[in-house]
């Protein structure tokens, strides 16, 4: 009986973060299965890691040697 009332509510992130789990692995279990992401789910779960160039990066890449050895043909 003591048991009962020792209850802790977990907090949001412990919830969000079990849900986004129990999500990921009927994915990985479920073939086909369609499974709803709310943004924060999504973003928990890594959907939208940024890994695009910077600025500066792409910048510099387009004045990369030519592998062909011709040169830059950039003006």
């Amino acid at each position: 009986m003591d048991d009962q009332l020792n209850y802790v509510r977990p907090d949001d992130a412990t919830i969000l973060r079990e849900l986004v789990e129990e999500k990921c692995n009927l994915l990985s279990e479920v073939p086909g299965v369609e499974v709803e992401f709310s943004p924060d789910e999504a973003d928990m779960a890594g959907a939208f890691q940024e890994d695009a160039l910077t600025d500066e990066d792409s910048r510099d890449a387009c004045y990369d040697e030519d592998p062909y050895g011709q040169g830059n043909s950039a003006a």
